[in-house]
């Protein structure tokens, strides 16, 4: 297994480190955050799960410049992605820092956009993320970690950005979905 794997699969181990930390009731103390408070365990989350998101780009990275890519890393890559956000998503959910139908309609577009690729798949054609699917992903990231942070640092100033780059994350998500559906909808209507 090369590198570029291995870290994809580091990412992979880190999400059930990220889900205790936000699901076993750690008695870290809160840090006062404006108005609101911010668990320990909720900033030790976000922080993971910013370090399992960066390793994202940094596996791609090597895989692409050290001419790594392999069939392995093609599966475990967006199995990974999907794993991390679905996940965050979830939690956020149960934690009421996000609203649910939001979550639905983003991890919808997820099986939707891979049910594509598998049927791509088995026409022989690779879909390559496209620079919709990665604006996606960049928004869901940013949202993602503002709302585990509780809107850290715009709380001190009343600004609801983790609210804002939620929203955006969804219109990116429902755009993108879009996107992979009309460009590649003759591989849906051809397949056999």
């Amino acid at each position: 297994m090369n590198i570029p794997n291995r870290i994809t699969l580091s990412r992979i181990f880190l999400i059930p480190i990220f889900i205790v930390l936000l699901s076993v009731p750690f008695n870290w103390g809160d840090w006062q955050i404006g108005e609101n408070e911010l668990p320990i365990s909720h900033f030790a989350a976000a922080l993971l799960f910013i370090i399992a998101s960066a390793t994202d780009w940094i596996d791609g990275y090597y895989a692409r410049k050290h001419n790594l890519v392999t069939n392995l890393g093609k599966f475990l890559d967006p199995l990974a992605d999907k794993l991390l956000v679905s996940a965050a998503l979830i939690l956020l959910v149960e934690m009421g820092l996000a609203p649910a139908w939001v979550v639905i309609i983003i991890i919808s577009r997820e099986f939707a956009v891979t049910g594509l690729r598998l049927v791509a798949a088995g026409e022989g054609i690779v879909l390559a993320a496209s620079k919709m699917g990665k604006l996606k992903t960049v928004t869901q990231i940013v949202a993602i970690a503002a709302l585990l942070l509780h809107n850290f640092p715009f709380s001190y100033v009343n600004f609801p950005f983790a609210a804002i780059m939620l929203y955006i994350a969804l219109f990116f998500t429902i755009l993108s979905g879009y996107d992979y559906f009309v460009k590649n909808w003759n591989v849906m209507r051809d397949s056999k």
